[in-house]
């Protein structure tokens, strides 16, 4: 019998990790646009973040940085690095699929009709730099969930229908293995700004992974977050086993959604955050929601893995500290520093994807130990870019560097068949 238990799978931030500020509606990486960035700062931050939870007791995986600059996307649109445009080339070099939130939705095999994980890998059709990240992570997935009779891997939504993956997806469950409700959060017109989620997406994958109407809810998340800088769900709200914690102003028709959650999940334990304790601008600018919350072995409840910008904001640091002196689920905080992915718009939740399995079902070599961290971060600490400029995508050595950086890790972590 298959021991399940919740695992984080990290995306190692790639060598090409730049500013270009491609996401539209997303403020840190519009605010950060053209300065420079720092690769193996960043993918070093990464790491020690993995290592943290690891140090907690929770079991860690990882992905792979995508062959980036993408040239065979490049090839499709009839261009190349030199000629391109530079926000197409921008596109091409992008690390974005470090955010593995938006890799896949999740739906663990309790949930499902046939026993079996069932993962949809996200389309991203929305943000150009990022609808071409699809077959490189559904190679990853294949390849890590590739234990036919535990794990289901479908390929993506198809157009012209937005699916933007785990960010928009939560569990409701008294376990993390046992049988729980799934929720979808979609959006709808956003404002000035796209809705990524598009409601049919959410439909299509509950059906795909077999998934029973009572046990599924869909819900709106509310315009005004969408307008506000919240451009997936997870910047506002986030659930584990039986807590859903939420801002105020997170869903449209709040309260006909907390009806229907406590309806198909009686045991749930819904935490609002106020909008005149933490403004709905501090919830963003923080990265309150994009934490991870974790449940802890040997009953030790749940913890709020945060950015440190959390600890740096006033009103939410005050808001936090009432919250775990008090009776909630939620007993400990744990600021870890992500500001170089925190600068592109992703928290400690976008950097990861929640797969509930049994770890000895999974490729060993996508489950990371301290050792292999150690092993990971010497990569990254001789052959990532220290930094890069926006226009030095231009460069030829640039290119060199980048791709021999991913070569090496991919070497060290035995995976160089995900480039067959």
């Amino acid at each position: 019998m298959t021991k399940l238990q919740e695992i984080n799978f990290d995306g190692i931030i790639g060598p090409s990790h730049n500013y270009a500020g491609l996401s539209l509606g997303n403020i840190a990486s519009s605010t950060n646009a053209g300065e420079a960035s720092y690769p193996r700062e960043a993918s070093l931050q990464g790491i020690a973040k993995m290592r943290h939870n690891i140090d907690l007791g929770l079991a860690q995986g990882f992905f792979m940085p995508l062959d980036r600059p993408n040239i065979g996307w490049l090839d499709t649109l009839g261009t190349k690095i030199k000629e391109a445009e530079p926000h197409i080339r921008a596109a091409a070099y992008s690390a974005s699929s470090m955010w593995a939130a938006n890799a896949a939705t999740i739906s663990p095999a309790p949930d499902s009709a046939d026993g079996k994980c069932h993962m949809t890998v996200a389309n991203l059709q929305t943000m150009p730099h990022r609808s071409h990240e699809w077959p490189g992570t559904l190679a990853q997935l294949r390849l890590a969930f590739g234990h036919q009779d535990h794990f289901a891997v479908h390929g993506p939504i198809p157009s012209p229908f937005g699916d933007e993956g785990a960010a928009n997806h939560m569990r409701l469950c008294r376990s993390h293995g046992e049988a729980g409700v799934e929720i979808f959060i979609y959006g709808k017109t956003g404002g000035p700004f796209p809705a990524r989620q598009h409601v049919e997406s959410s439909k299509e994958v509950a059906r795909k992974h077999g998934l029973q109407d009572d046990r599924v809810i869909f819900a709106q998340q509310s315009d005004r977050a969408i307008a506000a800088g919240a451009f997936h769900n997870d910047v506002v709200a986030v659930a584990n086993e039986q807590v859903l914690f939420a801002h105020e102003e997170a869903f449209e028709q709040r309260e006909e959604f907390y009806a229907e959650v406590g309806r198909k999940f009686p045991e749930v334990e819904i935490i609002t955050v106020p909008a005149d304790k933490v403004s709905l601008a501090d919830a963003i600018k923080s990265y309150l929601f994009n934490a991870q919350l974790v449940t802890l072995p040997d009953n030790g409840g749940m913890a709020l893995i945060l950015p440190t910008e959390a600890k740096e904001t006033k009103t939410v640091w005050s808001y936090l500290q009432e919250l775990v002196a008090g009776n909630s689920a939620i007993r400990k905080l744990c600021p870890v520093d992500v500001r170089q992915s925190m600068a592109n718009g992703g928290g400690p939740a976008c950097l990861r994807l929640r797969v509930v399995a049994d770890p000895t079902l999974v490729d060993q070599r996508f489950m990371a130990t301290p050792s292999k961290l150690d092993a990971i971060a010497g990569v990254v600490e001789r052959y990532w870019p220290q930094t890069i400029m926006p226009d030095q995508l231009t460069d030829a050595g640039l290119l060199v560097e980048i791709q021999k950086a991913r070569r090496a890790l991919l070497e060290t972590c035995a995976l160089t068949d995900l480039d067959n």
